[in-house]
């Protein structure tokens, strides 16, 4: 019988989990999932789940979103996947074009992969063949910020400066320049964020000028450091560091795969500062959360150097799932939405309802740097040697008995909900979160 609890065991005997310590789960709850209805996951049983941080960021418009749904189903029907070298095909072509518009075609050339640590790889490759097809071949250095994450595999975990994900692998790992994160909560007494963005860019000065003519890159995310515990930042630092990699002949690779699709309230995060980058990598909620895609938006200079007779000055990379048909139509559909709802418009008012229901956490003395940018808050919560042992599991697992997922990192709790909530649901979400981490600290 397919009970919940042996679709649990079958699913701990033959699937190994994603960023999980599998012996954890002799005690924490795997939950198997039977379907999901706009922010609601549902398991075998019938429990509901709030999906309170969009499962990983990834889903904008709410599971089964018949709008996605149907144009998939449609492009079933026409072409499911080719391979795009020597080929290519509308959706493609379309999303394409209808990005490059969102750039004002300030980056108008797309390279496609399926996930957001390919998408980092890429870029990194892009930057670096760039100078060589340029002739500069000692910029083969990279930038990366305090407590950086672009990805996983070997090369976006070079510039990735979390060392619970790094320890494991240095030996296989190249080494990236690591300097200050522009993170606001750092600001000692009577400093604003703008004051902590500029002591950051003074550093990253410094090393541009000792490493002058050997740096190929700087990788950043646009305002929030996610992975990192939500660290945000003022947009004075992106300002000033695209003045600094124009001086210095550097690019400027904008990581906007968590921070992109409208999360910090502007489709790409970068536009709050009036600066475009020379790479900005895109993946997550580009399909809705539908299905796996990732892409790299790079400007004409870029994009020129590489167009030649001679093979060797090509890009040549390439993944089987490149420019895939369906992922395409699921990320044109999802623009659609954003079209056509006025999704950018109406997360104006919910960012602030949101601010509003989450207010009263500011006065709770264990509750600190509460903060929020568009669609995302996040706030630390300080806790004693007792209550901070495995406190991002007893939140989560306490949570869920509440009926909402949230997945704090380390002892930042955040959410970054899908675009579908409602006032009730903030509401409601506000005060779940609260009793959660009333219990959590008993």
């Amino acid at each position: 019988m397919n009970t919940q609890q042996s679709w649990v065991a079958r699913s701990l005997q033959s699937v190994w989990h994603p960023c999980t310590q599998m012996q954890h789960h002799e005690s924490m709850p795997l939950i198997p999932l039977s379907h999901g209805r706009g922010p609601w996951l549902y398991d075998m049983d019938g429990k509901r789940y709030y999906d309170a941080v969009s499962s990983w960021w990834v889903n904008l418009f709410g599971h089964a979103n018949p709008r996605i749904g149907n144009a998939l189903k449609q492009q079933l029907d026409q072409l499911e996947h080719a391979m795009l070298a020597g080929f290519t095909h509308e959706p493609v072509i379309q999303l394409s074009e209808r990005l490059a518009a969102l750039t004002n075609h300030r980056l108008g050339h797309c390279f496609y992969a399926s996930d957001g640590a390919s998408a980092t790889e890429i870029a990194l490759k892009m930057s670096f063949h760039f100078w060589r097809n340029h002739g500069n071949t000692e910029k083969q250095e990279f930038i990366c910020l305090k407590g950086s994450y672009h990805g996983e595999t070997v090369g976006a975990l070079a510039v990735t400066d979390v060392s619970l994900f790094r320890e494991a692998y240095g030996p296989m790992l190249q080494r990236a320049h690591v300097i200050a994160s522009p993170d606001a909560r750092q600001a000692a007494d009577g400093e604003t964020a703008v004051q902590v963005a500029e002591r950051a860019l003074k550093e990253a000065e410094a090393l541009m000028q000792q490493r002058e003519g050997r740096i190929a890159a700087i990788i950043v995310e646009p305002l929030i450091q996610c992975a990192t515990g939500m660290a945000m930042y003022d947009v004075a630092y992106l300002q000033g560091l695209r003045r600094l990699c124009d001086q210095y002949q550097i690019h400027l690779i904008a990581d906007e795969i968590a921070v992109g699709c409208g999360r910090t309230g502007t489709f790409f995060a970068c536009e709050q500062a009036g600066i475009w980058p020379d790479f900005i990598t895109l993946s997550k909620g580009i399909s809705g959360g539908y299905l796996p895609l990732s892409l790299v938006m790079t400007t004409d200079t870029v994009y020129q150097a590489f167009y030649d007779q001679d093979i060797r000055r090509g890009f040549l990379h390439s993944h089987s799932y490149t420019g895939n048909a369906l992922a395409c139509r699921a990320a044109l559909a999802t623009l659609d939405i954003f079209e056509e709802d006025q999704v950018l418009q109406s997360n104006v008012q919910k960012a602030l309802e949101l601010s509003s229901a989450f207010a009263p956490f500011a006065a709770m003395p264990e509750v600190k740097h509460l903060r929020q940018r568009g669609m995302i808050l996040a706030f630390d919560v300080q806790t004693t040697a007792e209550q901070s042992r495995d406190f991002s599991r007893r939140f989560f697992t306490t949570a869920l008995q509440h009926e909402c997922l949230i997945r704090p990192i380390g002892n930042t709790v955040y959410l970054m909900p899908p675009y579908v909530m409602n006032s009730e649901e903030i509401q409601w979400l506000a005060s779940t979160t609260k009793q959660v981490l009333q219990e959590v600290l008993e």
